[in-house]
């Protein structure tokens, strides 16, 4: 059974993680070896106050906040456009970084005679982060479901905004391993049980192979081995979940592994909010260093989100 600490860990795990990113966003890795993030800025790249977070937080809180009532993309759909238009969920009251991708999407979202998961790009340069950004909240709505039911439900969400394979997948590939470690594996074995189980999966479905070879350095599971210089931090959603499972790998503690990312420079915020959710699923959320949380925007209110998204689930069972 789900329980409200396990929420927060992922939750808060994420949103610590995309605040500490938020200053540094766009900054190169030679400029942050110089000066590497080290504890929770303020101001830099878009000059919020210190525990600021961005699009990817506020997304995610939005799915909660939806997954509260039962699962309903049309509501979903609906929370996101609220974020877009009137600062919902944002962490001071205004939206400062949107992708373009889901700038598009959230215009097609508000065309209500069109099905809100068909509102996502299709095309292979609609491959952006911005759907595995928002998706851990789903977990906790799908993780005890079969296996054919989580692969639906997460390409369902994840085309709200990004509907290409390579972005679904993605997703998919995340919280599989996100389960796991709900589950209470170490990160090493929620790595390769979750690429075993999605290979396995994605041969019987017969899932295309051209596609599936962009995945082949998850899928070989030598993604630990890699040198630094050969992991990417650009807004492309393979970068980024290559880069979250690396971080996650190569660290045993929340806070190396997401400085680690945020200092991987360029999209810094989502690599660490990324990294951040599945670090605090690992590690719990009394790892999360307490300063880093007491300094977060509106975190109250994720509490209290918390709270209602575990009483939620567990009136449903």
């Amino acid at each position: 059974m789900i329980v409200e600490q396990q929420i927060k860990s992922a939750l808060f795990g994420l949103a610590v993680g995309d605040a500490l990113g938020v200053p540094v966003e766009f900054v190169g890795r030679p400029w942050l070896k110089k000066h590497p993030l080290e504890d929770m800025r303020g101001h830099g790249t878009h000059d919020q106050p210190p525990g600021t977070w961005s699009d990817d937080s506020s997304l995610s809180f939005c799915l909660a906040e939806s997954l509260c009532s039962g699962y309903n993309l049309r509501d979903i759909a609906d929370k996101f456009l609220a974020w877009y238009r009137q600062g919902e969920w944002a962490a001071r009251g205004e939206v400062f970084d949107i992708g373009n991708s889901t700038i598009a999407a959230m215009e097609r979202l508000s065309n209500r005679a069109l099905p809100p998961e068909l509102a996502g790009g299709l095309d292979e340069r609609s491959n952006g982060n911005g759907s595995l950004m928002r998706i851990m909240p789903l977990l906790f709505y799908i993780h005890n479901k079969p296996i054919d039911e989580r692969y639906q439900a997460c390409s369902e969400v994840s085309s709200l905004t990004h509907g290409h394979f390579r972005s679904v997948f993605s997703c998919f590939l995340y919280l599989e391993a996100a389960r796991l470690l709900l589950q209470g594996e170490t990160p090493a074995a929620a790595f390769h049980n979750s690429v075993a189980l999605v290979r396995d999966y994605a041969e019987a479905q017969q899932f295309n192979r051209r596609e599936l070879s962009y995945f082949t350095r998850i899928f070989n599971e030598k993604l630990p081995e890699v040198q630094e210089d050969n992991i990417y931090s650009t807004g492309y959603v393979l970068h980024t979940l290559e880069a979250a499972f690396w971080c996650l790998l190569t660290t045993d503690n929340y806070r190396d592994a997401v400085l680690r990312a945020a200092n991987l420079g360029e999209d810094t915020d989502t690599t660490a909010a990324v990294a951040g959710g599945l670090a605090g699923l690992a590690y719990g959320f009394d790892a999360i260093p307490p300063q880093w949380v007491e300094q977060l925007a509106r975190r109250q209110e994720i509490e209290a989100l918390c709270q209602r998204l575990a009483k939620a689930l567990t009136s449903s069972l």
